[in-house]
């Protein structure tokens, strides 16, 4: 009968061996099992890639949900992995059940740029065949394995020979090289690992000094310190051709976020202001720079400060402390104040985020309120954000038509729905509240409909301040507001480099090669748009 179960033997030898086979069949089931739940992450993964790049990013959560899913992938992938072996392991044990074997997606050749070390392996001196000794190379057959070097540290010596003279006894001798740190001792590539781990990728100098004992080279803390201080202050000139350069701008983006400061007996709050140059909306030529500011409070005269002698659009959120910049009469021009509809469209989001109520239902949690009126503000202002889309790197003048010709109505729409269904709402209702955030800076919202070079978001200085708010995690706090100072002005440098597709560790290392012979008043042959690697320049003349 189908389905039945076979009796068991009775010989032990042969219940050991169905044993085996059992386990086998079940490593093999759990792979398999393993291997499926990889494949359905993976194309979870692309398919929300795919949406991003189609759609844009739907709501604040996307990001987050891509990160989940790359963390949840790369889980199962390793446990599929370790399953894959275990079930190689245990079809070893038995012929009578087929080892496993995962199906990965083809890999793509390494890059044409790496160089090759061929490792020739000695072909046979004999016939494995009938044992002549008569053989012609036919071929080769290559196996190609990425490896990569450790890191390795070196003393360079600079030695400058004297010289007397015969004649006169006087002696001579080569001047010193220019080194960016006054008798300093370290070399410009470690200068710029140095201060692009620390700024970079967040790791603090206590843990870069740890490393490196490990690695045969024990460096102290206060020795780092003294050279990040001493480089900083190196690289000011620079920062201030930045700081001029973004701040000539004829649209600004500007945010802030916290930053932990480290005070007597606690931490203090402090803030990390950024200004964004990013015209590559509008399809403007100049390239994209950011320039950050440290303060240990969020008060108004911080960005009023910072801003003094700007004149222009600045798109940021709603602020009470930019207002003053927004004042008519103020000198030296008016700022006129672009709002940020992601901002706007974030609190109706949270009412009507039917996929977060979702998942609090399957935990077993209390589901909050859909508002119907917040879900219905999220369609209207997505529907925005698709044109915009469509509009993206396009003139200001293209994009202007667009917008009067489609967005306009939309947003008189928008704004007449919204005050018909205020005016039903309470003084305390969240929608309420979220509505009132829009309809009390109408101006700002809608300025983009008359202008080609505004942006419906303030998605560039998030951009600028989210390596910042990723870093807290590992540096945990500033040391004080001279350290917060001096982080302001790296991360200046070092995300205009990545916004410019530069690699910021090789740039700085160039940087601090040369910026001490170099001319004042070529400094802006130094920004990263203008920066061409010197040592790569040599080796392509060689």
């Amino acid at each position: 009968m189908e389905g039945r179960l076979e009796p068991l033997p009775d010989d032990v030898e042969a219940l050991k061996a169905a044993l085996i086979v059992a386990r086998a069949e079940a490593a093999a089931a759990r792979a398999q099992q393993s291997d499926d739940q990889a494949l359905i992450a993976h194309l979870k993964l692309q398919i929300e890639k795919l949406n991003r790049d189609r759609y844009g990013p739907r709501s604040e959560r996307t990001a987050r949900l891509l990160d989940q899913l790359e963390l949840t992938l790369e889980e199962l992938e390793s446990s599929a992995t370790e399953d894959e072996l275990a079930a190689e392991m245990a079809a070893a044990k038995t012929t009578k059940v087929a080892s496993f074997t995962r199906k990965r997606p083809s890999r793509k050749p390494f890059p044409d740029h790496l160089p090759r070390e061929r490792v020739i392996i000695p072909g046979p001196t004999a016939c494995a065949c009938c044992g002549g000794a008569r053989l012609s190379k036919l071929g080769e057959d290559i196996a190609e394995t990425l490896e990569v070097i450790p890191k390795s540290w070196k003393v360079i010596q600079h030695v400058r020979e004297k010289f007397t003279c015969r004649d006169c006894e006087k002696i001579s001798q080569a001047p010193a090289p220019f080194h960016v740190i006054a008798r300093g001792w370290a070399g410009p590539s470690l200068l710029a690992m140095v201060l692009f781990e620390k700024f970079g990728q967040h790791q603090p100098l206590n843990r870069q000094a740890e490393r490196y004992a490990k690695e045969g080279v024990p460096i102290s803390l206060s020795t780092l310190a003294d050279q990040v201080g001493s480089c900083t202050a190196a690289l000011m000139p620079l920062f201030k051709r930045l700081e001029a350069y973004v701040l000539s701008a004829e649209r600004l983006h500007g945010d802030d976020t916290t930053v932990p400061v480290l005070a007597k007996g606690k931490t203090d709050t402090g803030r990390i202001w950024v200004y964004v140059r990013d015209d590559k909306p509008f399809g403007g030529p100049a390239p994209p720079g950011a320039v950050f500011y440290y303060s240990r409070d969020r008060a108004g005269k911080h960005p009023q400060a910072h801003l003094a002698n700007y004149a222009g659009i600045f798109q940021a959120d709603a602020y009470d402390g930019y207002r003053k910049l927004y004042e008519p009469a103020r000198a030296p021009g008016q700022i006129l104040e672009a709002a940020c509809w992601v901002h706007a469209r974030r609190p109706f989001f949270v009412m009507a985020d039917l996929a977060e109520n979702a998942r609090r239902k399957a935990q077993g949690k209390k589901p909050t309120v859909i508002s119907p009126l917040a879900l219905e503000a999220v369609r209207r202002i997505d529907e925005l954000f698709e044109i915009e889309r469509a509009i993206n790197g396009e003139t200001p003048e293209r994009r202007r038509a667009v917008r009067q010709e489609l967005s306009a109505p939309l947003v008189a729409n928008l704004e007449a729905w919204m005050r018909e269904q205020r005016a039903k709402l309470s003084r305390g209702n969240d929608v309420a509240k979220a509505m009132d955030y829009m309809l009390k800076r109408w101006a700002a919202f809608t300025r983009f409909l008359g202008d080609g070079r505004i942006c419906l978001s303030n998605n560039a200085a998030e951009r600028g301040v989210r390596g910042i708010a990723l870093g807290r995690k590992s540096w945990l706090f500033c040391g004080s507001d001279r350290g917060g100072e001096r982080a302001a002005v790296m991360y200046s440098l070092i995300v205009t480099a990545k916004m410019n597709d530069i690699d910021p560790q090789a740039w700085l290392a160039d940087l601090l090669a040369r910026i001490a012979e170099h001319p004042v008043h070529r400094l802006d042959e130094l920004l990263p748009w203008n920066w061409r690697d010197r040592n790569k320049q040599v080796d392509q003349a060689a």
